[in-house]
């Protein structure tokens, strides 16, 4: 068992979500959405790799939700498509692109952020 990985990949995936809060407060936008992203994506992995001891080698959030479900096959692992997308384009347009977000994208990561962290949180301890 990867029991300390795991426990690491929350704690990382819980900090960014902190980071993402406290950038929102100083109005960064685009850091905001970025941790967000960062955060759904860690803890996923940890979930991933508590319930099948391996992670697989990609950043997509919405790949990592369907190993999820394969792994687990809950229902209540689903979740809208769109925001995932919108979520998992975070990681790119906030770092390499000339892409700019606003206070609304921001709210809005945040809010996905916090809600699959829920769900993620309701799979581990009901399995």
């Amino acid at each position: 068992m990867h029991k300390d990985e795991v426990e690491l990949f929350l704690k990382r995936g819980n900090n960014f979500l902190d980071g993402a809060k406290e950038r929102f407060q100083k109005e960064d936008w685009d850091l905001t959405c970025f941790m967000a992203e960062q955060s759904v994506q860690l803890i996923i992995k940890a979930i991933i790799l508590e319930k099948g001891g391996e992670l697989p080698k990609t950043h997509s959030i919405r790949k990592l939700f369907a190993f999820l479900f394969e792994l687990t096959e809950n229902d209540t692992l689903k979740y809208d498509r769109k925001a995932l997308l919108f979520l998992e384009s975070a990681y790119l347009n906030s770092r390499y692109f000339s892409f700019i977000y606003e206070k609304e994208d921001a709210l809005e990561a945040i809010k996905i952020a916090e809600e699959i962290k829920r769900i993620v949180e309701n799979v581990r301890s009901n399995d």
